[in-house]
C-alpha cells in the first residue's frame, strides 16, 4: 500500500518530496521512500535525496527510514554502509523495508547483510511505521 493511500498519511504530519525516480515523505523522525518501478536507486540519486533530507532535518539528524517497496526497483546493497559511514551528515538509527512478495523479501535479507544498522523486514506499512516510531531518537 502506498503511503498516501494509508490512514497513516492522514494521521502523520509529513512533507512530500517528489523526485523523477521516486517519492519521499519526511515525517517527524523518519523518512518513507517509494521508488518508482524499474528504476535503479544508485548513489547519485541517493546523494540528491540526502541533500534534501539535510535541508529539511538539518545536518547530524537522527532518523529512521522506511523503504516502502510498492514497486520493483534495484539498489546496490553496499550503499547502506556508505550512508551509515558519515554520521555527521545524518544518522540512520533504524531502517525498515516493507516487502510485498518473496523476491522483495530475499532482496531485503541481502541488504541487511551490508548494513551497520538493523534493517527490519515488515509485511505492511503500518507495521513498519509502528516499528520506526519506537526507535530511540
Amino acid at each position: 500500500m502506498k503511503f498516501e493511500e494509508s490512514l497513516q498519511s492522514k494521521l502523520l504530519s509529513h512533507h512530500k518530496l517528489e523526485m523523477p525516480f521516486g517519492t519521499f515523505f519526511f515525517c517527524e523522525n523518519f523518512v518513507i521512500s517509494e521508488i518508482h518501478s524499474e528504476k535503479h536507486f544508485d548513489w547519485p540519486k541517493i546523494e540528491l535525496v540526502l541533500k534534501e533530507i539535510i535541508d529539511f532535518y538539518g545536518a547530524g539528524a537522527k532518523l529512521g527510514y522506511v523503504s516502502n517497496r510498492v514497486n520493483s526497483y534495484s539498489i546496490d546493497p553496499s550503499h547502506w554502509a556508505k550512508i551509515n559511514s558519515n554520521k555527521a551528515v545524518i544518522e540512520m538509527i533504524g531502517t525498515c523495508i516493507v516487502y510485498y512478495n518473496y523476491i522483495m523479501y530475499l532482496n531485503a535479507s541481502l541488504e541487511n547483510r551490508f548494513s551497520d544498522v538493523e534493517i527490519k523486514s515488515c509485511l505492511s506499512l503500518d507495521e513498519a511505521i509502528e516499528w520506526v516510531q519506537r526507535l530511540n531518537y
